[in-house]
């Protein structure tokens, strides 16, 4: 799953002094900048002069800061002019209690503000009976929208700019090594003030958020109502899975299964048809219908009725997140697009390396080899299906029903999850106390969808757990979510309440939470008491990190391919953009995987959910997985809780910095490669011996 990201109005995109051109040319009627390259040297040496040149490089990056957003409603010439001179902090203290107030007021803000927004999405995202059409509205709604307008107008936005420069991520991956503690947080202070975005358009990109966010929610699938071709149903009546997550996740379960090719295959066409948009839409969170979605015919009572399919709603959903992220385009004007905004100023990772780091990957020829390995175990040829083959874990060996048994048994009902935190995290290795006070600060919900984690942004709240759990209690896939989301939980708690200055909080990016969320979701059979000893476990978890990589980097460059396509033709109609995306998928397939499975044209890669609610997320994931591994090969002989509370006390150092002061290595594709390299020898050996 996710750790669920609030990004207030006032941190849309981070201004870059990267580019030359500061001043670049906005669109018609976007209220662009005003202010000329000439005054701005103007008011820039005036000040040189006034405060000495012990200042220079602030008073440049500031003033350069205020004029790409100043705009003829800030006031005249001469207003910023005034602007610059008064407000320019040039005393070393002062500047530190100016940190201070921003530093307080920042979490202030951000703590208020995600808590109103946690409390207004609650009936959305908890099971607690129908959604009533008030809380879709307030569900949709952003007290934040406006803020940055605010800021702006009563010049407080203007005065961070001038006073605290944008460092740039090469700035920052070099000057950083040799920081302090407070220079850092004064370098993301400089981070705050990066678009000036309408509060209209803010309000607007919360809506389409929250309606394609609620869209995925609701998209369950009743497996009791599915049929094959003969007529035989083959999951429960009460299974109700929501795609992808669940859908993926049982067809992972089934590997262990006698019959489990057959659910497999038709879990696979269930994708298939969500991806073609050939899914019946009756069928669709409905238990009225059976449903063969091999030969994609619905049944009636017996009878095969007519049934017209879901008619492109899924890219519409697409399109509209697309659409409104490109308004915002003309308003951030050193990262234009969203992808620049999404990977070179969020992931602080540009979207070039992350490509290129993939492509590497999925390139090695050790997926051949690990290939050859599955087929061995599973008997047969590889499906396109077994991209999600999950018997790289102690689980395989255990069915889904004992599994099942095992967990609903010990965890009836959410509330009994929160409970048992403090023995969880003792088993994990955390001391008691640490234990007790980690669980005093996590809550635990019943999810109406897959499962998030939702951070407290401020001391004195909680965190949020979200995972789903049945009326007979929680089942193994929902445990196994939501141990990965409790690693999200740990994490945000350490990474607030550890850091010495807010402004510090959190990890570098996504991809490190999902990384401390991967190792707690990977010691989820430990924790049941389910203990895996042998001399091969390392080799299997380097074949499982390997497969999972190998399987997420292909749907992530369908979705970076996607926004490419989309900012390309920006005015493709759903049906277009459905093309598009099976066409991509196909390519991306045919390139790495075709090869490996056998087969061609699948689109499978274009399956996942978070391309339509979650835009661009997914790179997180597979960087997530290179980070995990490399975090796990250095606290091998450690302690997992302390080293865990560690790394996560780092706070938002910049990516290559954090690992390198975490684990001594840059974030890299080689530390898991290698490993991997040995475990096929190691398999490979034992498979000749047979």
């Amino acid at each position: 799953m996710f750790k669920i990201a609030m990004i207030l109005a006032l941190c849309v995109v981070i201004v870059s002094c990267e580019k030359e051109d500061m001043f670049v040319e906005t669109k018609p009627g976007t209220a662009g900048p005003v202010i000329t390259d000439e005054l701005v040297n103007q008011v820039t040496a005036d000040m040189k002069t006034k405060f000495s040149e012990e200042h220079a490089f602030r008073i440049e990056r500031g003033v350069k800061q205020v004029a790409v957003f100043w705009r003829d409603t800030d006031g005249t010439a001469d207003d910023f002019k005034k602007f610059c001179d008064e407000n320019f902090v040039s005393d070393e203290v002062e500047l530190e209690n100016i940190f201070i107030t921003i530093n307080d007021n920042q979490e202030s803000m951000s703590g208020h503000f995600n808590k109103m927004i946690l409390d207004f999405k609650f009936p959305l995202h908890v099971e607690m009976g129908p959604i009533n059409k008030l809380q879709m509205l307030f569900g949709a709604y952003n007290p934040a929208a406006h803020t940055a307008d605010d800021m702006f107008s009563n010049k407080i936005a203007f005065f961070i700019a001038l006073n605290f420069p944008y460092y740039t991520l090469e700035e920052k991956n070099t000057q950083g090594k040799n920081w302090n503690r407070k220079q850092w947080a004064y370098a993301r202070v400089g981070d705050i003030i990066s678009s000036r975005v309408p509060g209209e358009i803010s309000l607007k990109a919360s809506e389409i958020s929250t309606k394609s966010g609620q869209y995925i929610t609701d998209y369950n699938i009743f497996m009791g109502n599915l049929i094959d071709p003969s007529g035989k149903v083959s999951f429960p009546k009460d299974m109700k899975l929501i795609s992808h997550w669940n859908l993926r996740d049982e067809l992972k379960s089934n590997y262990s299964s006698p019959e489990g090719i057959d659910k497999q295959n038709m879990i696979y066409n269930i994708m298939l048809r969500i991806i073609n948009q050939e899914i019946p839409q009756v069928v669709i969170n409905s238990d009225k219908y059976n449903w063969d979605p091999i030969a994609n015919k619905v049944f009636e009572n017996g009878k095969e009725i007519t049934a017209e399919r879901e008619p492109d709603t899924r890219y519409a959903m697409l399109l509209e997140n697309f659409n409104i992220t490109k308004e915002m385009d003309a308003y951030s004007p050193h990262y234009p697009t969203y992808i620049e905004r999404a990977f070179d100023q969020s992931m602080e990772m540009p979207v070039e390396r992350i490509e290129q780091m993939f492509k590497d990957f999925i390139s090695s020829p050790l997926k051949k080899d690990i290939a050859e390995i599955i087929k061995s175990r599973l008997g047969r040829d590889l499906m396109p299906f077994d991209i999600w083959y999950d018997g790289f874990k102690a689980r395989s060996t255990i069915s889904e029903e004992q599994l099942d048994k095992m967990t609903k048994t010990k965890y009836p009902n959410a509330e009994s999850f929160g409970k048992d935190f403090p023995t969880i995290l003792t088993k994990l290795g955390f001391a008691k106390d640490k234990a007790e006070y980690l669980s005093s600060k996590i809550e635990v919900d019943a999810s109406r969808g897959a499962g998030h984690a939702w951070g407290a942004q401020m001391r004195g709240e909680k965190a949020r757990l979200r995972t789903r759990v049945g009326g007979d209690g929680m089942n193994y896939k929902g445990y196994n979510i939501a141990m990965h989301e409790f690693g999200h939980n740990v994490e945000q708690t350490f990474s607030l309440y550890n850091i010495d200055y807010y402004m510090m909080s959190g990890v570098p990016n996504t991809a490190f939470t999902e990384a401390m969320a991967f190792m707690f979701q990977q010691r989820d059979l430990d924790v049941l008491g389910i203990k895996n000893t042998s001399a091969e476990k390392q080799y299997v978890h380097a074949l499982d990190i390997y497969w999972s990589s190998f399987e997420i980097m292909g749907v992530s460059l369908v979705d970076i391919a996607t926004w490419k396509w989309l900012y390309a033709n920006p005015n493709a109609t759903p049906a277009e953009l459905r093309e598009a995306v099976t066409r991509i998928a196909k390519e991306v397939w045919n390139e790495y995987y075709a090869d490996v499975f056998g087969h061609k044209d699948s689109p499978i890669l274009a399956i996942y959910s978070h391309m339509i609610s979650y835009p661009l997320y997914l790179s997180a994931y597979p960087v997530g997985h290179l980070i995990e591994f490399q975090i796990e090969q250095y606290i091998k002989d450690k302690n997992f809780g302390a080293e865990i509370e560690r790394m996560c006390s780092l706070g938002r150092l910049s990516p290559d910095i954090w690992m390198q002061t975490a684990t001594q290595q840059d974030v890299s594709i080689q530390p898991t490669l290698d490993v991997v390299q040995k475990a096929v020898e190691y398999f490979k050996a034992g498979i000749s011996k047979k």
